[in-house]
């Protein structure tokens, strides 16, 4: 295990597959199962959830990991920015029959993504049209007790 005192608040780490060895993932809390991340709402959640995705299509022999993290760095950014409480959940799920793997990212906000016709001046707004062009499927899932799952499909 790597020394994570400089993380701070980040307490847990997951042990990484041997082509990651000597790189630490901070997180909040890893639950027993595998492919399940959770992190709190900072500016270093993204660049965690991709190097848990990547981790997780490297262990499922996934040689192309570019669109689940890109995929990834999107969702976790938009639930960082645009609700910025509570923890953000990051699952990989590979699909029945293969050739798809789904990205979950949850979060406790009650807004529903859109995607939305960003201007030719504007700094911000183009990455869920990004996400859906470049995807098989994806969507949004409210949940009962509160907050949502985004979720896209990527091929593999």
């Amino acid at each position: 295990m790597a020394d994570l005192s400089a993380l701070g608040e980040f307490a847990a780490e997951v042990t990484p597959p041997s082509t990651l060895e000597g790189v630490p993932m901070p997180a909040i809390a890893l639950t027993p199962e595998p492919s399940v991340l959770v992190l709190a709402p900072s500016e270093l959640a993204a660049a965690c959830a991709r190097r848990f995705v990547s981790a997780r299509f490297w262990e499922m022999g996934v040689a192309d990991d570019h669109v689940g993290r890109l995929v990834v760095t999107e969702l976790v950014t938009n639930a960082y920015r645009h609700v910025g409480f509570g923890h953000i959940i990051v699952r990989v799920v590979p699909e029945e029959g293969g050739g798809l793997v789904r990205v979950e990212v949850w979060d406790q906000g009650a807004g529903m993504p859109v995607i939305r016709a960003a201007e030719l001046h504007d700094l911000c707004g183009r990455g869920l049209a990004l996400v859906a062009a470049l995807v098989h499927d994806w969507g949004v899932r409210p949940l009962n007790e509160e907050g949502k799952i985004v979720w896209a499909r990527c091929a593999v």
